[in-house]
């Protein structure tokens, strides 16, 4: 499938094949060693050093849900990057957040995207949001060999199923299991502190407004007891990456709107540094 300098302009006859509308079965067939899964690393004696990126949150409210992350990576005890992305778009209406080894993250979803993309040029349209889960949950399973080397990719998908009108958050394991999280998720090193934030404020109410500020306060309670989590970074402008994703698709906030939050919720820490029920003692 390379490139033919003498070619007459004519795709490659791979091109032209009616086939799967998988593009990973595409590559699988036509040139399999350019899949993540499929590469071979030299034998290590112990795990790789990798920048990892952690953490990531997701939560539900009526008529969708929000997927943000933190901003840095680390690689061992140090910062390897303070303003990492780890939250993608997938498609028009699903996002991925990534956590585990970030280059290899960064890599699984740029070819998720192409194979939904794939899928709906092939089809002629969309995958549900469970095929979506599903085809992700492949990839992950493919990267397993990897997994056991210590370079894991563990997301967390996020989407708004225009079948069940509501939002949908699924979670993954290193061998590519897939749950389905019920209100709200978190993956990542500090994903126990994050939970622990949401499980507390979490109500069936929530708004669009709360959601995005219940997850930056979540993101801001994993940092004050994970090192490998980073807050709100006031004086070099980097601020969690908040995305929200409705039955008018995907939409990510902008710095103003980001910052807007997690200053709020700094001044209030300020008031009350060891959080709300401070107040109550």
């Amino acid at each position: 499938m390379e490139a033919n300098p003498r070619s007459t302009g004519r795709l490659p006859a791979a091109f032209l094949t009616p086939g799967s509308s998988s593009f990973m079965d595409f590559l699988s067939e036509h040139q399999p060693e350019i899949l993540p899964g499929n590469r071979q690393l030299p034998p290590t004696q112990g795990v790789i050093e990798a920048p990892h990126g952690t953490t990531i949150v997701a939560v539900t409210f009526p008529g969708g849900v929000v997927l943000a992350g933190d901003r840095r990576a680390t690689m061992g005890n140090v910062i390897a990057q303070r303003d990492i992305e780890k939250v993608f778009p997938a498609d028009e209406y699903s996002a991925v957040g990534i956590a585990g080894t970030a280059g290899l993250a960064v890599e699984m979803v740029k070819l998720f995207q192409l194979e939904l993309e794939h899928f709906e040029k092939v089809e002629g349209a969309q995958l549900s949001l469970e095929g979506k889960a599903n085809r992700l949950s492949t990839m992950i399973r493919s990267n397993l060999a990897m997994a056991m080397q210590g370079l894991a990719v563990v997301p967390l998908f996020a989407g708004f199923d225009v079948d069940r009108g509501k939002g949908r958050i699924f979670s993954y394991d290193v061998t590519g299991g897939r749950s389905e999280e019920h209100n709200f998720a978190a993956t990542g090193s500090g994903s126990v502190f994050a939970r622990g934030a949401m499980k507390k404020f979490f109500h069936d109410g929530l708004t669009e407004a709360e959601a995005t500020m219940l997850v930056v306060q979540a993101l801001y309670d994993a940092a004050d007891d994970d090192s490998a989590t980073g807050g709100p970074d006031v004086a070099r402008r980097i601020y969690p990456i908040v995305t929200v994703i409705t039955e008018d698709g995907f939409r990510r906030l902008d710095e103003d709107e980001s910052s807007e939050i997690a200053r709020s919720i700094l001044e209030r820490r300020l008031e009350q540094p060891d959080g709300p029920r401070a107040a109550l003692l």
